[in-house]
């Protein structure tokens, strides 16, 4: 079909950033700040895992060849992923894991909204799942954005640090190329620009309820993710998530 490689690239994206992100979350298995939050964490990881194992077999389905979700997840080299920059970001402290997961939520949440009302039947209906866990992932995070924001001195220091570093990583989420317009226009994809003002809106809802406010000087949006283009940090992601498959190429529990 006219759209296959279109296709295949926005499914990869999708999925990328779900499998960057989960893999990310799951680092704080056993490392918390309490057992509860320990647990929560890694469901949500789990959630974003299970929305990228959905997209790469069906990424894998359209591409053929031999491609299966597993080749998609851990035979491709960094430059072949096509993630956000901003969920590829290292954990740092709880401070950087809640602003990070609540800036992405609150991207998510409206765009697999919108996503329910894709003309393609397996995005829709992985929309459909999709929506409920991301809501979920924003209350949680919103939740801990305000008590740590409005908390204590050295809480809302380190929030207001992971807010300085993260927020320049945001503009690539609403970045709209040709790609993606062409799917848009096909009725298969949803435009970031369409969810722009939901993100800002609960952003700003939040911030203010917490005694935030994002950094308020023109600020230079870091970009590439979408290209390929990486921070060096990918790469030792990518080398602890896919030890396992290079070193025993094909291995199967």
């Amino acid at each position: 079909m006219a759209q296959h490689p279109d296709l295949v690239e926005y499914c990869l994206r999708l999925a990328d950033d779900q499998l960057v992100l989960g893999h990310r979350l799951s680092e704080w298995c056993g490392h918390a700040p309490t057992l509860e939050e320990d647990l929560a964490l890694a469901n949500m990881g789990l959630d974003l895992i299970g929305q990228a194992r959905e997209i790469y077999g069906y990424a894998a389905r359209i591409m053929r060849r031999g491609c299966s979700e597993d080749s998609l997840a851990y035979l491709r080299t960094e430059r072949a992923y096509r993630n956000l920059l901003l969920v590829e970001h290292p954990n740092t402290d709880f401070a950087h894991t809640v602003v990070r997961q609540f800036y992405y939520a609150a991207f998510m949440t409206p765009y697999w909204n919108a996503m329910t009302a894709s003309a393609d039947d397996h995005l829709r209906a992985v929309a459909a799942k999709a929506e409920k866990e991301l809501a979920y992932h924003l209350r949680h995070s919103a939740q801990w954005v305000i008590r740590l924001g409005d908390g204590t001195t050295e809480s809302a220091r380190r929030m207001r640090a992971a807010i300085a570093n993260l927020h320049c990583y945001t503009g690539e989420m609403f970045e709209v190329g040709g790609m993606t317009r062409r799917l848009v226009d096909a009725g298969i994809a949803v435009s970031p620009e369409r969810v722009r003002r939901a993100w800002d809106e609960s952003v700003k809802s939040v911030f203010d309820e917490a005694g935030l406010m994002p950094p308020q000087a023109p600020i230079h949006m870091q970009t590439g993710g979408r290209a390929g283009l990486h921070t060096e940090h990918l790469g030792h992601l990518l080398s602890e998530l896919q030890y396992l498959q290079r070193t025993y190429p094909g291995a199967r529990w």
